[in-house]
């Protein structure tokens, strides 16, 4: 019988009772690091939206002080105040073309449609012409000479087609976005990682397979940013369909606005389609986080634009 079969049979397979003081010190300092960044994290959060705060307060007040003094002449420009209290007549007492929520309701639908649409057809056709090399270039001269058209000119096109009905300001929407995702998808689709694609076919991976997989995932990045831009253009693509013809939404109200010389109320219509954008991009980001939860991480305190 050897020394070794005499021992404990803990001491020599079990683990060490008395671990090294350097491992049991290093969770406090992990832990203490960590704290430290998150504190750190916390400040430059703070900082940033006190910044924020700050631009507003001065950028408000300087236009308020400004038009009171009559330095600048508030038929022209407007006044903050003015425009609250514009804002507070609509709430109240609803506008000239009926109750506000149901302008912003008109409009929101109008670019939603169009922008679903629009995103949809964007990413289809660019994911389809970037994997089809023939495609790409027999479509590519007329794709270029379509995106050179103005929009302005589609807009007075969809009105005389579609009249006064949602659709016309929808297919300006759509028209708007479809460009800008259609040429991420494709450019996504072209960046792929081509040793990534040449693995998986050794693998045995099919077309199919390859572009569910691995084409569609690599470039779903610069899909989800494309619609950030995307759905503020749905909305100037509604916006500029109700300008040529429409009956409610918030482009008509301002439209109105401004064909009775109310510069706040101009201001007014502005603000509320800020806000529905901004609500909309809370929505996408959320999307965004959730569908590409494998990308790293951001840099602690990061504030995306």
């Amino acid at each position: 019988m050897s020394v070794r079969s005499t021992l404990p049979r803990s001491s020599v397979v079990g683990p060490n009772p008395n671990p090294p003081l350097q491992a049991v010190e290093a969770n406090p300092i992990d832990a203490e690091l960590t704290g430290r960044r998150s504190r750190a994290a916390r400040r430059r959060l703070l900082g940033i939206y006190g910044l924020r705060l700050l631009f507003t307060v001065v950028w408000i007040g300087s236009w308020e002080l400004s038009t009171r003094l009559n330095w600048v002449d508030p038929f022209f420009v407007g006044m903050p105040s003015g425009v609250v209290q514009r804002l507070w007549t609509w709430i109240t007492e609803g506008t000239a073309l009926g109750p506000l929520w149901l302008q912003a309701a008109v409009t929101m639908e109008e670019a939603v449609i169009g922008f679903i649409i629009g995103s949809l057809l964007g990413v289809v056709f660019g994911i389809l012409l970037g994997r089809i090399e023939l495609l790409a270039q027999t479509l590519s001269p007329f794709i270029k000479a379509a995106n050179a058209i103005p929009r302005v000119v589609l807009g007075s096109l969809f009105a005389i087609m579609f009249g006064l009905s949602l659709w016309g300001k929808a297919a300006t929407a759509v028209v708007l976005v479809f460009f800008v995702v259609f040429f991420n998808a494709f450019q996504g689709v072209r960046e792929v990682d081509r040793n990534l694609i040449a693995n998986a076919r050794i693998l045995g991976a099919d077309n199919r397979r390859l572009t569910t997989e691995i084409i569609i995932p690599s470039a779903l990045s610069w899909i989800l940013a494309s619609l950030h831009i995307s759905f503020g253009l749905a909305i100037v693509g509604a916006v500029v369909g109700e300008l040529f013809g429409a009956t409610a939404g918030l482009g008509e109200l301002i439209y109105s606005a401004g064909h009775t010389f109310d510069v706040n109320g101009v201001f007014a219509g502005m603000f509320l389609l800020a806000v529905l954008a901004l609500i909309a991009e809370g929505f996408i980001s959320a999307l965004e986080n959730r569908l590409i939860k494998w990308r790293p991480n951001r840099v602690s305190g990061e504030i995306p634009i």
